[in-house]
């Protein structure tokens, strides 16, 4: 018996046609073909600092006008939710806040930043992640034991403004152009940002070693735990994938690190933060998509993206 084949626009499956017993011709889909599989890293997304931030934040929006300090998350979604909600923002070295009640975000801030607005009369919600709190009170200890401060991190990174802002003096190193402004002090303290990959550190605290035989070099680890764990994860993720989608805010360092990450492997990857940012184009032979997001990333921003590699896949 000859199968009618009706062919139905391009991803739809083919229809064949046979006929039953009686006569009667009845239909059978075969099954999609897929075009790539999806898999998303075994851990990324919000960490447990932002996500305590963010219900720190509406809990207190609740119970009246509140500005926070700064973006409270590096990631447009966020933002835009809180803006929404008529929470304010303005900058922590402003002179004032439109409401008497203001949040200081999870990437800290210096303790006279703090102690200005508190001394300034406003009521201060502190919602600083303890690992970053880990991170200044290392920093503070080494200081106290005679080191002069370093910092490896981001040049203007919140996070780093805030762990040198009490100590002037304070050197921060990117890279290793950097080291050449470090003092021939007898000891230095170092910790980094929290959101540093673990790898640069090590390279970057190497660095300094070498340039500065003469001093005792006194390290903290204080890379947090979230972060080592995404790294690990992606690791593992680019040893499968053609391509890797990273979900994050444009202005989240550590989604910034991902995407770096990623293409350092050899991967080729872009950042969005919604899933209409995803390019189909950007898919184009590939036969495994990679997900991955940023610490500042909401749960259904991942899973909208998610969902919308699943569609295109055929999964």
């Amino acid at each position: 018996m000859t199968k009618l084949i009706t062919r139905q626009q391009e991803g739809v499956p083919v229809v064949r046609g046979r006929k039953s017993k009686g006569g009667a011709r009845v239909a059978v889909s075969e099954p999609k073909r897929r075009l790539f599989r999806v898999v998303e890293a075994a851990r990324m997304g919000m960490c447990f600092g932002v996500r305590d931030a963010l219900e720190a934040v509406r809990e207190a929006a609740r119970q009246g006008p509140l500005t926070v300090l700064g973006e409270l998350a590096h990631n447009e979604v966020v933002l835009e939710r809180l803006a929404a909600a008529g929470i304010g923002r303005a900058r922590p070295e402003a002179d004032s806040a439109p409401t008497q009640r203001v949040a200081i975000t999870a990437h800290g801030v210096s303790d006279q930043v703090r102690r200005r607005w508190l001394e300034a009369g406003y009521e201060v919600t502190d919602t600083t992640c303890p690992l970053v709190r880990k991170a200044h009170d290392a920093l503070a200890c080494l200081v106290a034991e005679g080191c002069h401060p370093v910092v490896i991190g981001r040049h203007g990174h919140v996070e780093v403004q805030g762990l040198t802002g009490d100590y002037p003096e304070a050197v921060v190193i990117e890279d290793v152009g950097d080291i050449a402004r470090l003092p021939k002090a007898a000891k230095l303290g170092v910790v980094s940002q929290t959101t540093q990959p673990p790898d640069r550190v090590a390279v970057l605290l190497g660095a300094i070693r070498r340039e500065r035989p003469g001093s005792i070099v006194d390290f903290r680890d204080t890379v947090c735990r979230p972060t080592r764990e995404r790294q690990q994860a992606l690791e593992a993720l680019c040893r499968e994938a053609d391509f890797v989608v990273v979900v994050g805010g444009k202005n989240s360092n550590n989604t910034r690190e991902l995407v770096e990450k990623i293409r350092a492997y050899g991967v080729p990857a872009h950042r969005v933060a919604r899933p209409q940012e995803v390019r189909r184009e950007w898919l184009k032979g590939c036969r495994v998509v990679g997900v991955t997001a940023g610490t500042s990333t909401l749960p259904e921003s991942v899973a909208a993206v998610t969902h919308q590699l699943r569609q295109w896949a055929g999964e």
